[in-house]
This record gives structure tokens, C-alpha cells and sequence, in this order.
């Protein structure tokens, strides 16, 4: 059972910076394709960013430039830096690994932004 932990998440004022942490276990890590979702109040959970198992990723258009996901295989952890934070970044960012017939979820971790 693959268990994802983050952390990182607080308060910050627009144009702060944050750097979230997602530590996995219970699964070989390296073959998942891991990524970072957010769920802001009254929206519907969304993609921010994903890191395949080859080291490619991907962006939803509107953090393209601002956020950078990365991964360590060795210590099966995946990171969000978050950069040039705005009021609409504010939501709760979940982890995620997903393989195919396999998907696995954090407890998510919250993010505000405001000054």
C-alpha cells in the first residue's frame, strides 16, 4: 500500500515563495507518475503539475513559469516549488501517485495566500 505524506504548506503573502514535499513509501516509487493537485474552495480538485517516470513534467497553463515540480527517486520524494505565489494559488494541494490500475492519494496539505 503506497502511503504520500506532504508537507510545506502555510500562509504567504502574494509574490511569496512555498516549497511543498511529498515523502512516499510502500511502493516502488521510480515506475509511478507523480503529481500535485489542488482543490480551492468550491472548485473542483485540478492538475497543477506532474512528473512522469522518465523525468518529464507538465503544468496547467496558469503556473507555467512559477512552479517547478521535481523528484528523487532515491528518496522517494517529489517537491513543488512555488514562486511568485497569488491569491488564487490558495487551495488545499494534494500528492498523488498514479500507474496504471493504481492511483494513490495524500491528506493534503493547505496553502494560503494573503496579504
Amino acid at each position: 500500500q503506497v502511503r504520500l505524506e506532504e508537507s510545506g504548506g502555510g500562509l504567504v503573502e502574494p509574490g511569496g515563495s512555498l516549497r511543498l514535499s511529498c515523502a512516499a513509501s510502500g511502493g516502488l516509487f521510480s515506475i509511478y507518475t507523480m503529481g500535485w493537485y489542488r482543490q480551492a474552495p468550491g472548485k473542483e480538485r485540478e492538475l497543477v503539475a506532474r512528473i512522469f517516470d522518465n523525468g518529464n513534467t507538465n503544468y496547467v497553463d496558469s503556473v507555467k513559469g512559477r512552479f517547478t515540480i521535481s523528484r528523487d527517486n532515491a528518496k522517494t520524494t517529489v517537491w513543488l516549488q512555488m514562486n511568485n505565489l497569488k491569491p488564487d494559488d490558495t487551495g488545499v494541494y494534494y500528492c498523488n501517485a498514479a500507474k496504471v490500475l493504481s492511483v494513490h492519494w495524500g491528506q493534503g496539505t493547505q496553502v494560503t495566500v494573503s496579504s
